[in-house]
C-alpha cells in the first residue's frame, strides 16, 4: 500500500509539473491563448466575430472586442512584455489594446491601442501607438506571419514588429495629470483584440505575456 501511494504521488508531482509548463515557460513567458479555446478571454457584443480554428484566434466580423480575463497576473498588467503572431488579409484593419478594461460594446474608452493594419484605408500602419505616434511605413506584407512586440515600462511603451523598433514613446507628465481624450493614458489593466469592421480577416496566434517588476 505504501509503494502504491508513492507511486501515485510521483504520478501527481509530475501531472503538476505538466501543467505548470504549460501555463508559464522557462524565460517568464505566459500563453495567455491556450490554442484550443478562448478560455480566459471575455467579449460582449458581436462575440461571433472571434473563433479559434487550428491554433489560431480569428477575427472576421462586425466591430467588436476580446479581452483577456483570466487568471495570469488576475488580468491586470502594468509593466509587462506582450507578443503574438499576426497575419492581416488584404483591406483588415485590427488592433491589440494596452490597459485597458472590458467593456460590453464600443471602441475600448481606456487605455493605449497597438495598430494592426497594413493595407487598410486607414493611413496608421501596423505598429502605430494609434493616434498618439503613428507609424506611416509598411514592414510587413499581408498573408505572412509576423511578430508583433509590446512592452510597457513606467511611462515608456516599445513596439516592435519582427525584432524591428517602431515605436518608442515616453508619455509625458502632463498626461498623466489629467484625463486624456479616449483614455489614452498608462496606469493598468488588461490586453484585448479588436475587431474592426466587417471586411476585415486578421489571424493570432501564439499570444504570450512577461510581467515585469513595477
Amino acid at each position: 500500500m505504501r509503494k502504491l501511494i508513492a507511486c501515485c504521488s510521483v504520478i501527481v508531482v509530475i501531472a503538476a509539473c505538466s501543467a505548470a509548463k504549460k501555463t508559464t515557460t522557462n524565460d517568464g513567458w505566459i500563453p495567455l491563448f491556450d490554442g484550443t479555446s478562448l478560455n480566459g478571454w471575455k467579449v460582449g457584443a458581436n462575440a461571433s466575430t472571434f473563433h479559434v480554428d487550428s491554433g489560431m484566434i480569428i477575427v472576421h466580423g462586425p466591430t467588436a472586442h476580446l479581452f483577456y480575463t483570466g487568471a495570469a497576473g488576475n488580468a491586470d498588467f502594468k509593466n509587462f512584455e506582450l507578443k503574438t503572431s499576426v497575419k492581416t488579409m488584404p483591406g483588415a484593419n485590427s488592433g491589440i489594446f494596452i490597459h485597458t478594461a472590458y467593456q460590453e460594446s464600443g471602441w475600448p474608452s481606456k487605455g493605449y491601442e497597438v495598430q494592426v493594419n497594413n493595407s487598410h484605408t486607414d493611413w496608421r500602419r501596423t505598429g502605430s501607438l494609434y493616434a498618439v505616434d503613428d507609424v506611416r511605413d509598411v514592414y510587413v506584407k499581408d498573408g505572412e506571419w509576423y511578430t508583433e512586440y509590446i512592452k510597457v515600462q513606467d511611462k515608456h511603451i516599445t513596439i516592435k514588429i519582427n525584432d524591428r523598433t517602431v515605436v518608442d514613446y515616453n508619455e509625458p507628465d502632463s498626461v498623466a495629470q489629467k484625463v486624456p481624450i479616449g483614455g489614452k493614458r498608462l496606469s493598468s489593466g488588461t490586453v484585448a483584440l479588436q475587431g474592426h469592421d466587417p471586411a476585415s480577416i486578421v489571424y493570432y496566434k501564439d499570444v504570450l505575456i512577461r510581467p515585469l517588476a513595477n
